[in-house]
This record gives structure tokens, sequence and C-alpha cells, in this order.
């Protein structure tokens, strides 16, 4: 279980997630995921991998991939 006054590595929550270690770097890029840098790697809140699996976020995570998706098709019919 994820305590929200946790903190956590990429990896951890990546493994909580079940995600991908390039849709993790995607998604901290992006900002969908608020991550601190500490020294050369990353902590993630433990508040802030809850709210990744909130539906509210939910919705903006499906929304970001969407325009991702249409702008690689448009990105390919163009070639």
């Amino acid at each position: 279980m994820i305590d929200p006054e946790q903190v956590y590595t990429t990896k951890e929550a990546q493994d909580f997630l079940k995600i991908s270690s390039s849709t993790m770097k995607r998604f901290l890029k992006r900002g969908i995921i608020k991550a601190y840098k500490v020294g050369k790697v990353y902590r993630i809140w433990g508040s802030e991998i809850l709210k990744l699996v909130s539906p509210k976020l939910e919705s903006k995570v499906y929304e970001a991939y969407d325009k991702i998706r249409e702008k690689t098709k448009k990105t390919i019919e163009r070639w």
C-alpha cells in the first residue's frame, strides 16, 4: 500500500503503477507526476502516486494520451 507521506523512487512508483520506464519518463517530463530531483535521481511523494490513480486525473491522462496518439498519426500520414 502506498503511504501518502512516504517518498518513493521512480522504480517503486513504476512497479506500483505497473508502467514501463519509458512511460514513467514521459509522465515526469509532461508533469503528470510531480517528482523532486535529489542528487542525480528523482523522488516521488506517495501522495503524487495516489493522485495519479484517482479518477479525476485518470481522465487527464487519457486526454494527454489521445493528443499524443493523434499527433503521431498525423506525423505518420505526412511521411
